[in-house]
């Protein structure tokens, strides 16, 4: 592995020169849709919770998951999120927010981390002090933490970069996953596995609608199930 370091830091550099940045999608962050009983829904997070890929907040994570809950509930839900945030950023982010209460709050954060290459155990810890802070805050009944995506499939990244962020990406959240608590409010979602452009924006790093529309669809039931057995929703 040592031998490596030089060619993965000289292609992380040339990445980080030709990668566009692309822009958070316009639209309103806060709002209801559907019937039914309530569920509060908050997204927070990095780049993927800001929706970066799609066209539109309809269209993004939150977008498609209001669009998938909203079938059997009455949704409240806003969105709390920024490019480029890592761990950290985002626990200064949701610490300025309002506290309010939220049945659900889904975090997407970690792509971040891992590029910065914040060690799987300190990620997992710094997961464990953002719960502490919603929980305080927003008291979910469901805490999901969306996992670190898979860098493996992110086209942007030359090789032998994307084999070795997707590596350390596993192993972020594979030790996320073993440090939670048996039983409460708490999951980790594994997203699917997006290997084609069809799933991908055009930077070949954040997801398109198509691949947020199949993140919201595989989280959603997991969600429903959870609310399902909620009496107070």
């Amino acid at each position: 592995m040592t031998v490596l370091w030089p060619i993965l830091w000289l292609q992380s550099m040339y990445v980080r020169r030709i990668t566009p940045r692309m822009p958070e999608p316009p639209g309103r962050r806060a709002g209801s849709a559907g019937r039914g009983p309530l569920v509060r829904l908050l997204v927070a997070g990095d780049s993927g919770a800001a929706g970066v890929g799609a066209p539109t907040q309809d269209q993004a994570l939150c977008g498609q998951l209001v669009r998938c809950l909203s079938q059997h509930h009455t949704v409240h839900w806003c969105v709390l999120a920024a490019n480029g945030l890592d761990s950290p950023g985002l626990l200064k982010l949701l610490e300025e927010a309002p506290s309010a209460r939220f049945d659900v709050v889904v975090l997407s954060i970690g792509a971040n981390d891992a590029t910065g290459l914040l060690s799987p155990l300190r990620w997992a810890r710094w997961q464990d002090r953002l719960a502490a802070l919603i929980d305080h805050r927003f008291e979910p009944a469901l805490l999901v933490h969306s996992a670190v995506p898979p860098m493996h499939a992110c086209l942007a990244l030359p090789q032998p970069l994307r084999w070795f962020m997707g590596c350390w990406a596993q192993q972020m959240n594979e030790t996320l996953a073993g440090l939670l608590p048996v039983r409460g409010g708490r999951i980790v979602h594994w997203h699917p596995e997006t290997t084609t452009k069809s799933g991908m924006a055009e930077d070949g790093i954040h997801p398109s609608s198509a691949g947020y529309a199949a993140w919201a669809e595989g989280l959603s039931p997991q969600i429903l199930a959870r609310v399902a057995a909620l009496p107070s929703v």
